[in-house]
């Protein structure tokens, strides 16, 4: 049969349209094609004799950066349990979840995996096409990769295994499989690690919250965040009312449960006592940022993390700490309760060497090193002296931005107001702000670099007006603070310190003036391998902050802080060391940030009430008077560890 194509019994256009009997035949052609080839790929689809990786998941191993074993996190916390010790309501919230035709299906749903093929052609994720037979295909066989060939290969092992197993025995396998946050595989142990009970003790309510987690337990985990919780209430309700709409829970019963079922808070990993526990948290949130590998995968273990901590560091410095809290006493003084110390390393290329993040990751997970709660108080001026000396100052409305020097002369006397291009600043009570100055004391003429030196405050306040507010939080974000640490408003204050970075930050910043102007992210993960195979992890290069004469300018004034100016109690830490102490101005914090060559290492310190998570006053600190109480603490603890680093490094 000879195919008349051109059409040679017509003319023009015509003659190369096909006809519709063409058209039928191609359509006829490719679609047995695209059969056959399907039937081909089917037949050659086995279900695999052994489950995936999951059931031979290993632990994750955490390193020192001198390569010995730092901890270990695992192993999956998961134990199988038969299908009847689930109650059939949990079932049901399960299957109203994920899918309601689970009984009646065969396996697939084709309308489902037409939606999957669509968007993954298109460029968008899979996720909603996949019954629960596929997921416990994808769970137990396969792999969590959302590719074209895996979703064909999943499509037809669950064909065939829904032919070879009972509904209850894949349902079963399912419910023992899948992640639900928090370390879990397994409704059984999700049941512990949320409501502390066993999977057979839940009710509708709890069943319809731990449904609400296979769709993404960290999205969904209320522990997480406010968002978090959110998203969990919404799902919780959606799940409940889709169990009414399948008739497997009535109206009357649905509306016994109108209160979100509160997860009981996670409790720490054991074996991670003192500060490892802070230190492993930090590298996981480090492998989650910088590579594709999601909670699921990372929980299933066998990741061998090697990080940047060196051990005679962390343990200088945890002694450092331990010996000023030595000298407080929380039972017999109001002032010295709830006090919160965090402190952190990092060198000039951005490795986080050591840090302090609380009394202990059993007592107290959260870590203080990297909470950004904390002012940083007039430690913060050095990057006002930055920006002034990187853009220069507009002292007139419109008129020309001029140079200034270490040498420039500004007033340093205490009381003295503050004036903007336009005239004196008024404050929203229709007062003239006036800087003031620690004691109250008046130095007269300063020039800008003794004003670091000798942390004098009026100068700062006014020299961050001149620079420009936006210029000098500009300059601190170069140096390596996040634009999270400030509010929304800028106000004269912003100058001294109103900015809340962690300690791990406040340290990278200042390591940008040691490195010659040059700031590397923070970083705490050198390399990441799994069973012995590199795993790539991304990491953002340094990039300049500040010229490096700026940067020496600044070094120059904060080596003179600790030789002779404010800071000199800091002077036991050796030659070069350069540094300086800073607190806010309502007295509820006070830090210390210095540096050699080798290390830059933050203290901060503050009093947390537990009940509203406000800060509380310093004053009375360690039994001392006045306003500054507790500001030589911070420093005491950096000189410390660092003549003690200094012999053990």
């Amino acid at each position: 049969m000879r195919l008349d194509y051109p059409r040679s019994r017509k003319r023009g256009v015509l003659r190369w349209l096909p006809s519709w009997r063409q058209v039928a035949l191609v359509f006829l052609f490719l679609l047995g094609g695209l059969t056959s080839g399907l039937s081909y790929l089917y037949m050659q689809t086995e279900i695999p004799e052994d489950l995936n990786e999951f059931a031979t998941q290993q632990d994750n191993v955490f390193y020192w950066a001198d390569g010995t074993e730092m901890a270990r996190t695992g192993p999956v916390n998961r134990q199988d349990i038969a299908l009847s010790k689930v109650p059939e309501d949990v079932q049901w919230a399960v299957l109203a979840a994920e899918n309601a035709s689970f009984y009646s299906d065969s396996g697939i749903s084709p309308s489902g995996l037409t939606r999957a093929f669509t968007r993954m052609l298109t460029g968008g994720d899979t996720q909603g096409g996949s019954t629960i037979t596929q997921q416990y295909v994808k769970n137990a066989y396969l792999n969590q990769r959302q590719t074209f060939s895996r979703k064909l290969t999943e499509m037809f092992i669950a064909i065939k295994l829904d032919d070879k197993m009972s509904k209850e025995e894949i349902l079963e396998g399912y419910l023992n499989t899948s992640w639900f946050g928090r370390g879990t595989y397994g409704i059984a142990r999700a049941a512990n690690a949320y409501y502390g009970k066993n999977v057979s003790e839940l009710n509708v309510s709890e069943g319809a919250f731990l449904a609400s987690l296979l769709k993404g337990a960290g999205s969904f985990d209320p522990a997480i965040s406010e968002k978090n919780r959110k998203r969990a209430v919404d799902r919780w309700e959606w799940v409940l009312d889709r169990m009414v709409e399948i008739g497997r829970l009535s109206k009357e019963e649905r509306a016994r449960y109108t209160t979100f079922p509160e997860p009981i808070a996670p409790p720490p990993q054991k074996g991670l006592t003192g500060q490892n526990g802070y230190l492993v948290d930090l590298a996981r949130s480090y492998v989650a940022a910088h590579t594709d590998i999601t909670d699921a995968e990372f929980d299933l273990g066998g990741y061998q993390i090697h990080t940047t901590f060196e051990k005679p560091r962390m343990e200088a410095l945890t002694a450092a700490v331990d010996e000023a809290r030595g000298r407080l006493d929380p039972d017999g003084r109001e002032a010295d309760r709830h006090v919160r110390i965090g402190a952190a390393s990092v060198a000039p290329d951005g490795r986080i060497v050591a840090l302090y993040g609380g009394p202990g990751y059993l007592e107290q997970g959260f870590n203080d090193a990297n909470a950004s709660n904390v002012p940083a108080g007039t430690s913060f001026t050095p990057f006002v002296y930055a920006a002034a000396l990187q853009d220069g100052v507009q002292r007139r409305r419109n008129g020309p931005r001029t140079p200034v020097t270490p040498q420039t002369v500004y007033d340093g006397d205490d009381d003295v107001a503050l004036r903007t291009p336009e005239g004196p600043y008024w404050d929203r009570s229709g007062k003239i702000l006036r800087g003031s100055n620690d004691g109250d004391r008046s130095y007269g003429d300063i020039t800008l670099r003794e004003a670091v030196e000798e942390s004098v405050n009026t100068p700062m306040l006014q020299l961050g007006m001149d620079v420009g507010l936006e210029r000098v939080r500009k300059a601190s974000i170069d140096a390596g603070l996040l634009p999270s640490s400030f509010g929304a408003t800028r106000t004269p204050a912003l100058s001294l310190g109103t900015a809340k970075p962690s300690a791990i930050r406040m340290a990278s910043a200042y390591g940008t003036f040691a490195a010659d102007g040059v700031h590397t992210p923070p970083y705490s993960v050198v390399r990441l391998s799994r069973n012995g195979d590199a795993v790539p992890l991304e990491r953002t290069p340094g990039a300049r902050a500040f010229r490096a004469e700026v940067a020496r300018e600044v070094d120059e004034a904060l080596e003179g802080s600790v030789r002779d100016g404010a800071a000199k109690e800091a002077a036991a830490a050796g030659p070069g060391a350069a540094g300086k102490g800073g607190t806010a101005q309502d007295h509820t914090s006070a830090w210390f940030v210095g540096y050699t060559d080798e290390v830059a290492t933050a203290v901060s310190l503050s009093r947390l009430d537990p009940k509203t998570q406000e800060l509380l006053p310093l004053t009375g600190l360690g039994g001392a008077e006045g306003t500054g109480a507790g500001s030589e603490l911070p420093m005491g603890i950096w000189t410390k560890y660092m003549t003690s680093a200094g012999r053990t490094g």
